[in-house]
């Protein structure tokens, strides 16, 4: 075992794991290498000497009264005075001697139980080093191809060295991926486990997806010139994104749109096809719930409680409904209020419908007129 400390350092090197935690698993194998192989209770500490790449185990013996009976009963985790006195003659009751420990004195089951815990324990160091990697990339999208699909319709994609999963409950209805195709979505969890080790999962439905593709496609969010505030998204079939921009000079809904369309086509083309509407965030909530039913024209808007009753005229209701109510479902979702819609009559009706009764002609006239 004389090279082990550069060989340790080589698979530092092998693994991408810092020296010091590469270092820090062997000591951590050593330790449990003696317990298991000397003393199961015994406390024991390492010791690298850097300079000449040699180790030093020791065992930590506490001093006792020289009738104490745990000298009978664990004599390997104590010491008389007298005796301690022998080896140290500054040795009082309670210190803790150390005692060099040669684990090659205990032979080839010494050796191979060595070898385990350390394969072990740099395992951990290396599963815990990616698990900090992925644990802070949570919320940031990643891509990868598709390594399979399994009869549940989970898609599994392989992320670096990783495997993550696509639940059929994170894709976005209507989605189909075969295998060998590379597709994004957002790292949404993160885990390890002892068997199995770090898994992924990844979502293309949540909100924070459509934002970073924003990030990704509009340089001005990039740049922190526009801020996305609020959104809200239900996925495959509609978004609202609520933008404000920083300086004056810049229209944070131009600069998502893009010219012609750009770059709002391009995420929505990633979301298959999901149809984004973007709105101009505003901190009064009466216009910014106005705003969020658009495409349609709000009258006056009065926020009571979480409640935000809307009034519009009544050709307006359908769109701010929308389509199976998604429109109205979707600004509830943006601005956090319970949408009331209040109609009120277009104008000019009344007098059309007047109108129309003044020149209505009664039928018995008619027939008195001609005699009939």
């Amino acid at each position: 075992m004389e090279k082990i400390i550069d060989i340790i350092d080589s698979i530092a090197h092998e693994k991408g794991l810092p020296p010091e935690s590469a270092k820090e698993a062997f000591k951590t194998a050593l330790i449990q290498t003696a317990k298991r192989v000397i003393c199961e209770e015994c406390d024991f500490e390492v010791e690298i000497d850097e300079k000449n790449k040699r180790y030093t185990l020791y065992q930590k013996i506490t001093v006792v009264e020289p009738g104490d009976p745990r000298l009978a009963d664990e004599a390997e985790k104590f010491i008389s005075l007298d005796e301690a006195k022998e080896i140290d003659p500054d040795a009082e009751l309670g210190d803790e001697l150390t005692s060099e420990v040669n684990l090659e004195e205990y032979g080839r089951s010494a050796a191979s139980a060595l070898y385990h815990e350390i394969e072990y324990h740099i395992q951990r160091f290396v599963e815990e080093q990616m698990f900090n990697k992925y644990k802070a990339m949570i919320g940031t999208i990643v891509n990868g191809p598709v390594t399979r699909v399994d009869s549940e319709q989970n898609t599994y994609i392989e992320i670096d060295e990783v495997r993550a999963v696509l639940p059929k409950r994170n894709r976005i209805k209507g989605e189909s991926f075969r295998v060998g195709e590379t597709i994004k979505g957002i790292l949404r969890y993160v885990g390890i486990d002892k068997k199995f080790g770090i898994h992924l999962e990844i979502s293309r439905t949540m909100p924070k997806f459509l934002e970073e593709l924003l990030k990704q496609e509009v340089p001005e969010i990039a740049d922190g010139l526009v801020v996305i505030e609020k959104s809200a998204r239900i996925p495959g079939e509609r978004a609202k994104v609520a933008l404000t921009a920083v300086s004056p000079r810049v229209d944070p809904v131009g600069a998502a749109v893009g010219v012609r369309g750009v770059r709002i086509n391009a995420v929505s083309e990633e979301l298959h096809n999901e149809n984004i509407d973007c709105i101009e965030y505003s901190p009064i909530p009466e216009i910014f719930v106005a705003r969020s039913l658009s495409p349609a024209i709000i009258s006056s808007v009065k926020i009571e409680d979480d409640k935000a009753i809307v009034t519009l005229p009544s050709d307006q209701k359908s769109k701010a409904i929308g389509k199976s109510g998604i429109n109205i479902r979707l600004a509830s979702m943006l601005t956090g209020y319970q949408i009331e819609l209040n109609e009120i009559a277009a104008s000019g009706t009344s007098e059309e419908s007047g109108t129309k009764e003044e020149k209505q002609v009664n039928p018995d006239a008619l027939k008195a007129l001609f005699g009939e």
